[in-house]
């Protein structure tokens, strides 16, 4: 364990973040997203939820302020619906470190998979939650 750095950020996760440039994505996948079938680099996270893990991510990654919008969720199939309270879970989480984040994006399934192909990578959590996908495009950690 190191200072300063969540318990629930595993060592690889770390790594991941730490080689990550500005624009590149990382995926907070819930348990039923097909990770291994878009993406080469693939995390386990099981049994960890996503609001939680925004919130041990978020102190070390800068999100991309030169983007609409940074963060992106999958869009609701026709015919289904979208629990609100998902959403606003996330945005609890977020505003902790990021009180003036842009809203969430909402893009379509088939879009949110093509990100997946391209994403720096995938963390499959234990999240449960329908449509419970993030998109965290990283941006220029500022120098102190």
């Amino acid at each position: 364990m190191l200072k300063g750095i969540s318990h629930l950020i595993s060592p690889e996760l770390l790594s991941v973040m730490a080689r990550m440039g500005h624009g590149d994505e990382l995926i907070l996948a819930d348990a039923h997203f097909p990770g291994e079938t878009f993406n080469n680099r693939v995390l386990r996270a099981d049994g960890l939820r996503i609001p939680e893990l925004l919130e041990a991510i978020l102190p070390l990654f800068e999100l991309d302020a030169y983007v609409p919008h940074p963060l992106m969720m999958m869009a609701a199939v026709p015919g289904d619906t979208l629990d609100s309270s998902v959403e606003a879970s996330y945005l609890k989480s977020i505003h902790i470190t990021n009180p003036n984040a842009s809203a969430i994006d909402r893009i379509d399934r088939f879009d949110f998979y093509d990100r997946a192909k391209s994403a720096f990578a995938v963390v499959m959590t234990g999240e449960t939650a329908k449509y419970g996908n993030i998109i965290l495009k990283k941006g220029v950690t500022p120098i102190k």
